[in-house]
């Protein structure tokens, strides 16, 4: 990872890169270990990673909506979800939000749903949490906009329509766009799937654990399997700067995991 990179995500996260000063420096007090948050080491390839055995977390429906298939590729799928009226979001909505990157990236980032900005760009994470999103992604050298293949994302929502006010999308909501949402995911075929915030993580796991406990861990999505990883949502991380560190953490990881 280049040094401009690395600090254009810790300038978005207001982490400060510790540089060496010149002239001759102070002498403290007493020893003072540097923190953890400013050790920007470039992330090395993983050890194989073992899944965690959660059962509870890892019952998932084949089919959130009995006797309905999404259409079997893009070319049908996109003007489906446009289309789409199988729940009341469909009334508020003005535009659907359906996906962007590249549509065989190795890694998917999904997040809840849509919010204003969104509702209105019909383009997931186009607001002050995707331009934040956007210099996480690019810290570990991957954009929605890249072409190519292994260092491309893919970047969706568990509902593809704004919920009213930025609510919680409700269960049934959830329910009547997993179709799609699994249909992209088998479409794309990603290597890595990174759940961003705790609405996301749940919905995808069929839990109400809490994101304290939810992150950490890897689980598996799906009939592929497909590897999950939980980290903060970046509107959390915008609210709560205390997090950002453990969130660059994650992305470390996430780098390693890809890398491996």
């Amino acid at each position: 990872m280049d040094s401009a990179r690395r600090k254009n995500y810790l300038d978005a996260l207001g982490l400060e890169l510790w540089q060496p000063r010149s002239g001759k420096p102070a002498k403290p007090a007493a020893p003072v270990a540097a923190p953890q948050p400013v050790r920007y080491e470039t992330a090395t390839a993983a050890a194989p990673v073992q899944l965690e055995s959660t059962p509870a977390l890892q019952k998932f429906p084949e089919s959130a909506a009995a006797g309905f298939e999404a259409p079997a590729d893009w070319q049908g799928l996109k003007p489906a979800v446009a289309g789409c009226t199988r729940c009341k979001l469909c009334s508020t909505r003005t535009n659907t939000v359906f996906g962007v990157g590249y549509e065989s990236a190795p890694l998917m980032v999904i997040g809840e749903g849509p919010g204003a900005d969104e509702d209105a760009q019909g383009e997931p994470f186009v607001g002050r949490a995707g331009k934040l999103l956007d210099e996480m992604l690019r810290a570990i050298g991957r954009s929605r906009r890249e072409a190519t293949p292994d260092k491309a994302v893919y970047i969706a929502n568990v509902v593809k329509c704004r919920p009213p006010g930025n609510r919680d999308p409700e269960a049934d909501e959830v329910q009547a766009c997993r179709p799609y949402l699994d249909r992209q995911i088998a479409l794309v075929q990603p290597r890595l799937i990174v759940a961003l915030g705790r609405i996301a993580a749940q919905r995808l796991l069929s839990t109400d654990a809490p994101l304290s406990k939810l992150r950490g861990p890897l689980y598996e999505y799906g009939p592929a399997h497909t590897p999950v990883l939980i980290t903060y949502h970046p509107a959390y991380l915008l609210r709560s700067p205390g997090e950002k560190a453990k969130s660059w953490a994650d992305l470390k990881r996430v780098h390693q995991l890809l890398a491996g």
